[in-house]
């Protein structure tokens, strides 16, 4: 499995913005469509709130890639 840190600048990202902005897809509303899909999990449990407020010390993983968000 891939590792990624995200760096979190602010309090909270959205679920749908932390996979644009890592790179895994290319907008916002491809990453509601994953996290719909049912393709994601945030610290080893299923999401399906697209805009899920992810924040530091929480994982995220999908498609054989982790991402653990530290503070900036």
């Amino acid at each position: 499995m891939q590792n990624v840190i995200f760096e979190l600048t602010g309090e909270f990202v959205a679920l749908n913005d932390l996979l644009k902005l890592t790179g895994l897809v290319d907008s916002g509303g491809a990453g509601k469509a994953m996290v719909a899909s049912g393709a994601v999990s945030v610290d080893g449990r299923l999401e399906t709130r697209k805009t899920c407020k992810i924040r530091v010390g929480q994982t995220v993983s999908v498609d054989g890639v982790r991402i653990r968000v530290k503070a900036a």
